[in-house]
């Protein structure tokens, strides 16, 4: 195991890399942190549409086990610390490079999806970019944010008098336009807190995104995004979901349950350590009964005891029977939360459901019977030349955020996240001219 050096807050930084291109993500999850290091590329094949979309090579990958993290938050800055380190470590030792910022998730915060509107009559009849603006401004100023700050606005659809559902109404006739404008909102203190990780890190944020907005950057088709689908991003402690349609985010939810909570509910009703419980649902675990679990036998190793006699042994059935109420509640959940969305409808009739917890043995056919959709498995596309160890869905996030470093989202509401930023640091001022005042 490598270990890195924690230096102090004073430290001078290392040297920095200047090389154009490059671009780093950090994946902070409950049950492990991902780094990936990446290179922009110039792709030999333009895409379909003609879009210039960059390409990526994969310079530098580490991950190591989370700590400090609770349900997607910073519960123990040091823990975190040393585990970010850990893993930003090795991904610098294997891209032989150093990085001095990184595009981030943010899965905790308690992320909330709102939806506002606002209308502008036309000039001239004929839909211009400023009437856009004008009306977009217009919706983004309904948002009440309170203690909140915005991660992502966009405007998901239009409305030209009669005509609903126009993604483009530029340059249309017209005498009124509307605007519906989608935003996620979180908890300021989450985000300082993640702030404040990566600070003594020595690390930047070069931008955030919510896990299944990037998540859906490495795993959906881009038929997918245009027509509509809804990504459900299951991970360790928390499982987040967000509907697309045109390549918007049209709504976006977290529920407070994860792989870990299946992993706790076998390690109590086994009565069998955690790591234990963990291994067993890796190897045997399912949501599906079938004619031999009754028949076949698990060894458990009961908590607390040694030896060889401690080990009790129970039907694989009894296994799949306490997995699978906890995904019924997860699903059940999911589904309230989609038909509770205002635009959930624009996101159509497919589920894509990436995240470790997605790779739990009848976990696709659960959310079809639940969600009553076509649901399929995400995992990383193919060609971002990830190594074999990422190319599952457990790393999508990851995979997504270099995606998004690489071409960030312009629709991102960054003016409202860098008057936090200010505030933030005229507190951090002020602070230091009391202690300034008090010590000399």
């Amino acid at each position: 195991m490598t270990v890195v050096e924690l230096r102090a807050k004073g430290a001078p930084h290392s040297a920095l890399v200047t090389a154009k291109g490059l671009v780093a993500a950090l994946d902070i999850g409950t049950t492990k942190i991902t780094c990936l290091i990446g290179e922009a590329v110039q792709q030999r094949h333009h895409a379909p549409d003609d879009e210039e979309r960059p390409g990526v090579r994969i310079l530098g990958f580490g991950h190591q086990a989370s700590r400090g993290v609770r349900n997607g938050m910073i519960v123990d800055v040091d823990q975190a610390e040393r585990a970010i380190r850990l893993a930003v470590d090795a991904a610098e030792r294997s891209a032989k490079r150093t990085i001095s910022s990184v595009f981030v998730n943010v899965a905790g915060g308690r992320p909330q999806s709102l939806v506002t509107s606002a209308k502008v009559k036309l000039a001239t009849g004929q839909v211009t970019q400023s009437e856009i603006e004008a009306a977009t401004a217009a919706a983004l100023s309904q948002v009440r944010a309170g203690t909140r700050i915005i991660l992502h606005a966009v405007a998901a659809q239009f409305q030209l008098d009669d005509a609903r559902g126009i993604t483009s109404p530029l340059g249309m006739f017209g005498d009124e336009l509307t605007v519906d404008v989608h935003a996620v909102l979180a908890a300021p203190a989450a985000m300082r807190n993640l702030s404040l990780c990566l600070e003594r890190c020595h690390l930047a944020i070069a931008d955030q995104a919510v896990a299944p907005y990037a998540a859906a950057k490495s795993v959906l088709a881009e038929d997918e995004l245009k027509l509509g689908v809804t990504l459900v991003d299951m991970g360790g402690a928390t499982t987040s979901i967000a509907g697309f349609r045109e390549g918007h985010v049209v709504f976006a939810d977290v529920i407070p349950l994860g792989g870990q909570h299946i992993t706790n509910d076998i390690a109590r009703g086994l009565s069998t350590t955690i790591a234990h419980a963990e291994r067993m649902k890796t190897l045997w675990g399912s949501a599906l009964a079938s004619a031999i679990d009754e028949r076949e036998m698990v060894a458990v190793p009961l908590l607390g005891e040694r030896g060889v006699d401690t080990v009790h042994h129970v039907p694989r059935s009894m296994l799949t029977g306490i997995i699978r109420p906890r995904l019924d509640e997860t699903f059940d959940l999911i589904r309230e939360r989609i038909e509770r969305a205002s635009l959930a409808g624009l996101a159509g009739g497919r589920v894509v459901l990436t995240g470790g917890a997605s790779q739990l043995t009848g976990v696709r056919e659960t959310a079809s019977q639940w969600l009553n959709r076509q649901v399929r498995l995400g995992t990383p596309l193919p060609n971002l030349g990830l190594p074999e160890v990422a190319r599952s869905p457990g790393f999508a996030v990851a995979a997504g955020l270099l995606l998004y470093g690489l071409k960030p989202d312009r629709h991102c509401a960054r003016e409202t996240r860098r008057a936090a930023e200010l505030v933030a640091q005229r507190g951090y001022l002020r602070r230091v001219g009391k202690w300034i005042t008090e010590s000399f």
